[in-house]
């Protein structure tokens, strides 16, 4: 052949990007400002509700509750300074996205690997988003060359292959993809090699 093999182009360039850091959820009764946080709110041993974002701890008698909204309504409020309903959720009940330490997380192989504690909300670990069987509507996070995390990220195509040959995902910051839902503006988009992309 000439020129040799061609290249496989799922293949990850050497020097190959660090993963981005996991999700570790922490109660939010152990954080401080929890405005515009990322949130899970739920019931251990019932389960867990994501995509939600938090306003500060609100003091009623005795208790404490945190205002909680879809992401969608949150982000419409900051963008068109708009006021929405927060149902208060009792802050015991409520799960900061934080994040953990950057590094590769083994891949489960077999069933018991996978089981969780319902006690809290799982960790999260990053997967990269060639290794995922669908990416639009998902959150992504971008990393780039310098290491940085670039996150607010949605995927709003599947892989594809780009003029140049390579194979990238169109990403829209998230604010753009809600706005889409809300006032049919299409959102701008970035073309990203699919090995710099993982999902939440």
């Amino acid at each position: 052949m000439i020129g040799g093999p061609m290249p496989d182009p799922f293949a990850v360039p050497d020097g190959s990007l660090e993963a981005p850091r996991p999700i570790v959820p922490t109660p939010a009764a152990m954080s401080g400002s929890l405005r515009g946080k990322r949130v899970l709110v739920g019931l251990p041993g019932h389960g867990w509700r994501g995509d939600l974002r938090s306003d500060e701890k609100v003091v009623q008698g005795s208790r404490t509750y945190v205002p909680v909204m879809q992401e969608g309504e949150w982000y419409r409020a900051e963008s068109e300074q708009t006021e929405v309903f927060a149902p208060l959720i009792p802050v015991e009940r409520v799960w900061i996205e934080d994040y953990g330490i950057s590094g590769l997380t083994p891949v489960a192989t077999d069933v018991t690997s996978k089981l969780v504690s319902l006690d809290e909300p799982s960790r999260r670990s990053p997967v990269k988003a060639l290794d995922s069987a669908r990416l639009t509507g998902l959150r992504v996070v971008r990393m780039l060359d310098s290491g940085n995390e670039q996150r607010d990220l949605r995927a709003v195509t599947e892989m594809h292959t780009n003029n140049d040959g390579d194979i990238c995902v169109r990403v829209a910051p998230e604010l753009e993809w809600y706005r889409w839902a809300w006032s049919g503006r299409t959102p701008r988009t970035l073309e990203v090699p699919v090995h710099m992309l993982w999902l939440e």
